[in-house]
């Protein structure tokens, strides 16, 4: 059997040291300012980043540096630090990527350079010659799990509750994954504004738990 699940699965992993714990990707303004505050809400503004939102275009800088050759990937990343629309949005994609390709050099000997999150992630399944379409999959369960967690330290909503929410979004993290098979930078687009707005607001919070 290959190993590619399970190396998929460590890369991914709360467990993998990118400091994923400490971002709630705006969600953390939203539920301040009442948007989210039960599954429900939680599940239909993660649905909204999964299917038109910044998770969707994770996808496709993901798929984007996979397939392109070394030279053009510094192009695709620069490409989606353009494109994070806020400044904290910018830190939490650059630092949870610059710790995700230092790891991925101490472990496997890979030297990615310093690349945002998703570019990483798909230029390293590359590299390792695994299928571009599970790790999309994979990517973007992660990014659900994540936040979800995020939404149980904050909003009344328990552990259970999370775990419907991510079950819930399954389907649609592999679809997105099947959309984005392939996909080249021209298929970018975002139409997810209020995730935007919370996560500029929560640059000037008065008090907060997470760093975006």
């Amino acid at each position: 059997m290959s190993t590619d699940v399970l190396t998929l699965t460590q890369l991914l992993s709360p467990s993998f040291p990118v400091g994923a714990f400490a971002y709630s990707h705006g969600l953390e303004a939203a539920i301040d300012a009442g948007l989210v505050g039960d599954g429900l809400s939680l599940q239909d503004w993660l649905e909204t980043l999964v299917s038109q939102g910044s998770a969707y275009s994770d996808a496709v800088f993901l798929n984007a540096a996979y397939a392109a050759p070394r030279p053009e990937v510094a192009a695709i990343d620069m490409q989606a630090r353009a494109f994070a629309a806020s400044r904290e949005r910018l830190l939490e994609s650059d630092l949870q990527g610059a710790a995700f390709c230092d790891t991925l050099a101490d472990v496997w000997g890979l030297e990615l350079g310093r690349l945002t999150y998703p570019v990483a992630v798909g230029r390293a399944a590359s590299e390792l010659d695994i299928d571009p379409h599970l790790t999309t999959a994979l990517y973007l369960q992660a990014f659900v799990g994540n936040l979800c967690a995020a939404a149980m330290r904050l909003v009344p909503l328990g552990q259970t509750g999370g775990q419907l929410v991510q079950a819930a979004l399954k389907p649609l993290c592999l679809s997105v994954a099947e959309r984005t098979k392939g996909a080249i930078l021209a298929d970018l687009y975002a139409n997810s504004f209020l995730s935007d707005i919370m996560a500029m607001r929560h640059e000037k919070q008065y008090a907060r738990v997470f760093r975006s």
